[in-house]
């Protein structure tokens, strides 16, 4: 199979961490006889200090003519302490999802019996916990019209839904129940906006057209909380924008670390695949970032192309990984490995030189056990 992937890789560790996914991509590609050809393209900060513009007009054509991409991280502190810039990192995001239109943003979240002891959650309760968040991606209070008073005492940022945004999302997350364990839960704060309860019309009027599935309605507080108390009672969890966002970094300590988890931005036009944490510039250029968050956001892509036992062998060579104690330092802090020795490890599995061929010494030499 041939392919081509424009790769964005960002601000702060997203260069770093793409290029671990490129790596493991390219593993693949070798293994199992594919093509896949990269264009490097520019969004963020980066492309800020480069052109001026956080989207220029050339990502924007190459994302379009690609058949996926993928996306490292965005943004800098150098904007995030600055209430007053008028250009922000995050503004090219949000202009590259209107422009191809990727409307449902997927996370799956995986609890790894390997890491759950650094969950502040008991283990029995992450236990089986195994479940998807859509979450709506063009909608909502990020594109809303937002207001500034004059004297800059008073602000507003409106959050508008249509039905038609609704619905094709909430079609998405109904058929991607019906192949799990067939249940659904809408996630709003109907109670309070309005928003929200076109929300749950729109959802209770199309779950007729999904019988097999069981729908459950939270309100975004109570969904916060039974997501410490009792996670594995999720299957697929739908919301929108603002919620989605605030409920899957929350998710992220299920499996251990921001680091790991993965997320799929799908729409009319080409999908982008993106770990869900931010651009981490503390970490930028030290090779201790996690690079796992990319490298199954790789995996996701591979699926995109209907590739799942490529898929599968990148999961695989992950949970190898995290069973021998080959981890970063968000995980350990004190007996962790290089963010490109885990690179190097996945890209050795999937090329199938382990197990057998794993020197554990040398491995050891290029561990760092200082904080």
């Amino acid at each position: 199979m041939k392919k081509h992937i424009v790769v964005i890789e960002g601000d702060g560790i997203g260069p770093e961490v793409t290029r671990q996914a490129v790596r493991v991509l390219d593993a693949i590609a070798e293994y199992y006889g594919h093509e896949f050809t990269y264009q490097y393209c520019l969004m963020g900060a980066d492309a800020i200090d480069k052109t001026g513009n956080p989207l220029p007009d050339e990502t924007i054509a190459a994302s379009l003519n690609s058949d996926a991409i993928l996306f490292g991280a965005i943004g800098h502190p150098k904007f995030d302490n600055d209430p007053s810039a008028k250009v922000r990192p995050e503004q090219g995001l949000l202009k590259l999802r209107k422009s191809l239109q990727l409307f449902a943003n997927i996370r799956p979240v995986t609890s790894y019996t390997s890491l759950q002891h650094l969950s502040p959650l008991k283990v029995d309760r992450l236990e089986g916990v195994d479940f998807i968040i859509f979450r709506e991606l063009t909608g909502g209070i990020y594109f809303g019209k937002k207001t500034l008073s004059e004297d800059g005492q008073t602000a507003s940022d409106d959050c508008v839904y249509t039905r038609d945004e609704i619905a094709r999302i909430s079609h998405l997350a109904f058929q991607y129940a019906q192949k799990r364990r067939k249940k659904l839960t809408l996630v709003d704060k109907a109670n309070v906006l309005e928003t929200s309860r076109l929300w749950r019309r729109v959802v209770q009027e199309i779950s007729t057209e999904y019988k097999d599935v069981q729908v459950d309605y939270l309100f975004v507080d109570n969904a916060a909380m039974q997501l410490m108390i009792n996670p594995k009672q999720f299957d697929v969890i739908l919301t929108e924008n603002m919620f989605g966002d605030i409920i899957s970094d929350e998710a992220s300590v299920l499996s251990g670390s921001l680091g790991m988890l993965p997320s799929a931005s799908i729409g009319t036009g080409a999908a982008l695949f993106e770990p869900i944490h931010g651009s981490y510039p503390q970490a930028a250029g030290k090779d201790i970032a996690n690079p796992i968050g990319s490298i199954l956001s790789a995996a996701l892509l591979l699926e995109h192309f209907d590739l799942k036992k490529e898929a599968t062998r990148i999961r695989e060579a992950v949970s190898w990984t995290l069973e021998n104690g080959f981890v970063t330092k968000d995980i350990d802090p004190t007996n962790f490995y290089f963010m490109s020795t885990i690179g190097e490890l996945i890209s050795d599995f999937v090329s199938g030189k382990i197990p057998g061929a794993i020197n554990k010494e040398n491995i050891e030499l290029r561990k760092s056990t200082i904080i």
